[in-house]
């Protein structure tokens, strides 16, 4: 064979081992079955939580239908937020609820000038189950019970339009205690028959998994722990993000800014002590008010960290101080609600739930 055939001949072998190596496939990394899941699910529940099948399974739906990666670390995420939230239990019972119940109610009937005496005697009379409203709150126990009630009280007695219209004061419920608004604006695609309403089905255990996952994970965010997923499952999403450009600001002005998060007067047409703030910087970031209030109504989107704004009052806030300054932080929020009796806050929230996190990622 000559030396010129030979040359051929390595080429076209040459070329047909690259051929072969370009189109050669990463092996794929098996799909997990759906028992293998919910197997690793249950071993990573708490070891107090009854019926883990029926738990895991629940979870195990909500994650699937969301297309949400079932990993250890997700898993444990959700599983963290409902024992902090629950204890993992569906209807828990609220300490002092006849109490916060009758307050509620008393709040509104001032509001509106109604007599105290007036609406006492109102909820004297039967409710749809054959016990006066009074006895029913009486004796109440949970979220879920109470807003059964004032869903019957609203649809069965006048005042109760007058007291509470369509607007059931029970505003978060189930074992993650997801908001009720959150659930029912996001409620397509949701994978079993409805009870009645979303607002139900928030107080049952997969109606509630459902939501509260999708609310804690259903959102991209690139923070570099879960701590601040968990802060921000507790006031807003990209409270976290948001907190650190508030930051920013306060450094880059020199004026003090409450760290919640809240970007903007949502639902205002007003500027908020945030807004107001970067509009002093506007000839040092270029930017004007309209173009600052359009990158400001991002911040409940991913990409408000891609924004000018966000770019420009880092590099100036940066360079006053030096060093890169962080681009995710706790948010500084005071928690309020008739139910919290201590002064807690949201750090104070996604740390508890972060303990628990680590406590799940041990059961592996």
């Amino acid at each position: 064979m000559s030396v010129s055939a030979s040359l051929k001949r390595f080429s076209l072998l040459a070329a047909l081992v690259l051929v072969g190596c370009s189109t050669k496939k990463t092996p794929e990394a098996p799909v997990r079955q759906p028992a293998d899941v919910k197997a690793q699910i249950q071993r990573l529940l708490p070891a107090h939580v009854s019926d883990k099948s029926g738990w895991a399974t629940d979870i195990y739906t909500s994650f699937r239908t969301q297309q949400i990666d079932p990993s250890v670390s997700n898993l444990c995420a959700a599983i963290a937020v409902a024992d902090q939230e629950s204890n993992f239990s569906a209807e828990a019972a609220v300490p002092g609820l006849p109490k916060i119940a009758w307050g509620e109610i008393d709040r509104r009937a001032a509001k509106v000038h109604v007599p105290a005496f007036l609406v006492r005697t109102a909820l004297m009379i039967k409710s749809s189950n054959g016990e006066s409203y009074a006895a029913r709150l009486d004796k109440v126990r949970s979220e879920k019970e109470l807003s059964a009630i004032f869903d019957d009280f609203i649809d069965m007695v006048p005042m109760g339009q007058t007291l509470f219209g369509n607007l059931n004061p029970i505003h978060t419920g189930g074992p993650m205690q997801v908001s009720i608004s959150f659930a029912e604006a996001h409620a397509k695609g949701y994978p079993w028959p409805i009870d009645g309403s979303i607002r139900r089905e928030v107080f049952t255990r997969h109606g509630g998994m459902y939501f509260g996952i999708m609310h804690l994970l259903g959102y991209p965010a690139d923070y570099s722990k879960p701590i601040y997923r968990f802060a921000d499952f507790n006031a807003g999403w990209y409270a976290s993000r948001n907190a650190a450009f508030q930051a920013a600001v306060a450094r880059a002005t020199g004026m003090k800014l409450a760290l919640d998060g809240d970007l903007i007067l949502y639902g205002s047409d007003k500027a908020g002590a945030t807004e107001l703030a970067v509009r002093t910087l506007a000839k040092q970031i270029d930017m004007s008010g309209s173009a600052i209030r359009r990158d400001l109504e991002k911040g409940e989107q991913a990409s408000f960290s891609d924004s000018t704004l966000w770019k420009q009052v880092f590099a100036l806030a940066d360079k006053m101080a030096g060093r890169p300054l962080p681009r995710e932080m706790l948010p500084g929020i005071k928690l309020e609600s008739p139910k919290i009796t201590r002064n807690l806050t949201t750090a104070w929230f996604a740390q508890r739930v972060d303990s628990r996190y680590q406590q799940c990622l041990s059961r592996r």
